[in-house]
């Protein structure tokens, strides 16, 4: 199992095997240090912010910044002026989100009769919203899970504020197409929902 920690004053990647904990210094060059740490205090917070909607777990969403910069770290690369490296922090992040969601769609289906019984235990005493809430989550998390890459990517970029032209630029599109392509989404997303869950979305 690998984590990668970002330190704000010093940017530094470690893999941890087991018990063995080992160093990756970050490449030499300081110009690219410090832009690192320039675009972890800008994109940090906005990729957590991002991964929490699309996981439903801040602390899954942390863990999973936190392995976009640990990424990021071994790619001095991407900081060439010439790279686009916002697109590359939002595809990332998008990539990594999908597959824990698809993860936890697959934990879910193979625990689906303990996990519903652990669900009306566990919210005995809670507000009905709460419950409700969180069981409209896992519905959105499981429909986005079936859609096409693209359709899951486009919503849930777009849900986390992301213009026309960031979207575009995020998912390697062409801008006059993003309107189109985002309807498209929410028809499917929309259809999807209504298929496994009927009713109102």
């Amino acid at each position: 199992m690998e984590a990668c920690h970002i330190s704000m004053r010093s940017v530094v990647c470690m893999s941890v095997c087991a018990s063995e904990e080992v160093s990756v210094q970050p490449h030499p060059r300081a110009a690219a240090d410090a832009s690192l740490e320039d675009v972890f205090r800008r994109q940090y917070p906005r990729l957590v912010s991002l991964l929490a909607r699309i996981t439903g777990d801040r602390g899954k969403a942390e863990e999973l910044a936190s392995e976009v910069f640990c990424r990021l770290s071994s790619r001095p690369v991407l900081f060439r002026p010439d790279c686009n490296l916002d697109g590359w922090l939002y595809r990332t992040a998008v990539n990594l989100g999908m597959d824990a969601l698809r993860m936890a769609a697959r934990r879910r289906r193979h625990e689906q009769a303990a996990g519903a019984e652990a669900l009306r235990t566990s919210s005995a005493g809670d507000p009905l919203a709460d419950m409700l809430g969180a069981e409209r989550r896992a519905r959105v998390q499981a429909v986005l899970a079936g859609l096409k890459p693209v359709s899951g990517r486009l919503l849930l970029l777009r849900n986390a504020g992301l213009s026309y032209a960031e979207l575009a630029d995020a998912l390697r599109l062409r801008p006059a197409s993003v309107g189109r392509l985002l309807a498209r989404a929410a028809a499917e997303f929309e259809k999807k929902y209504r298929s496994m869950h009927g009713g109102e979305i």
